[in-house]
């Protein structure tokens, strides 16, 4: 991180943090000027922005601006087999883990890098489990095909370090996510990926490195995902919407050169517990343009 940055302190909720003096959280707060943006060579074409209106909107922590925009993002997931009895016993009821085989489901290990966004650049690391869509009465199999054809799919986060106190502050306070401070790594290009997370001791948790799959580049709006956290706010379920406009990725099924490395923090330590397993899919997203809704009740 450059020491030389200047910060200055801003309020959200009854908390002051810090934020990068003249930056987007200083400069907007949260209502961006996207004429203003778009004249930021790093943010790029930001046309899908603008079909999407902010609002002022109530919250838990009073009325903030959202959705939360991500001008610039990259990504990289591996989902791994874990045993169906291992997902149960970490997941709050009634949610219920999605079965993608015979006594198995997923758990999502994913490291992000936000480099333009509303609340300043920082990087994140999630686990997640994959879970059924609540009230669905599909066969299990064919909701899990449904998911991956319609590129939407259900999670219970159960951890979400970052590295900034800005992101950890509107996570925790605004959204009741498992957030803490630490200090995280991603590093995405043509040729490789590389993502670490340090432990909040200064120790090594979780190490991955791989060759980066052969690139495709599409066309705004071509590629949507969509993701839906499920979690309790307040002791209410709610669901936050997670939209990707996805302009470069790659992704291969059952990767062999993916290394992945628990050094025994405690991302590794959750990872041991879900006993977390086989690579099956490795996603590498170097650019997407994100949107990130703030959580209804369910």
């Amino acid at each position: 991180m450059n020491t030389n940055k200047q910060f200055t302190e801003v309020e959200f909720g009854q908390q002051k943090v810090k934020v990068p003096k003249d930056g987007y959280y200083d400069r907007f707060r949260m209502n961006p000027d996207l004429d203003e943006v778009a004249k930021d060579p790093k943010a790029g074409n930001i046309d899908f922005f603008r079909k999407i209106p902010k609002k002022l909107v109530e919250s838990r922590v009073g009325p903030v601006w959202a959705p939360n925009f991500y001008y610039r993002s990259g990504n990289v997931q591996v989902l791994m087999l874990a045993p169906l009895k291992k997902l149960k016993k970490k997941l709050p009821a009634p949610l219920e883990p999605l079965q993608a085989f015979p006594g198995y489901g997923l758990v999502a290990l994913t490291f992000f890098t936000y480099s333009v966004c509303d609340n300043d650049p920082y990087n994140e690391a999630s686990i997640a489990i994959v879970v059924r869509k609540p009230n669905s009465h599909l066969p299990q199999a064919l909701e899990f095909v449904n998911s991956i054809r319609q590129r939407h799919f259900y999670a219970h986060v159960l951890a979400l370090p970052v590295d900034t106190e800005i992101a950890r502050v509107r996570g925790v306070y605004g959204y009741q996510l498992p957030k803490w401070l630490t200090e995280i790594n991603v590093d995405i290009n043509s040729k490789e990926v590389n993502a670490n997370l340090i432990d909040t001791k200064g120790s090594m948790d979780l190490s991955l490195s791989t060759p980066t799959p052969s690139l495709h580049q599409v066309k705004s709006e071509s590629r949507i995902s969509q993701a839906t956290m499920l979690h309790l706010v307040d002791n209410t379920w709610h669901q936050t919407l997670v939209q990707s406009n996805i302009l470069s990725f790659a992704q291969k099924l059952l990767p062999r050169k993916v290394k992945l490395v628990r050094h025994g923090g405690p991302l590794s330590q959750l990872l041991d517990e879900l006993s977390a397993s086989k690579i099956i899919r490795l996603d590498v997203i170097q650019d997407a343009q994100v949107v990130l809704n703030l959580p209804k009740p369910l």
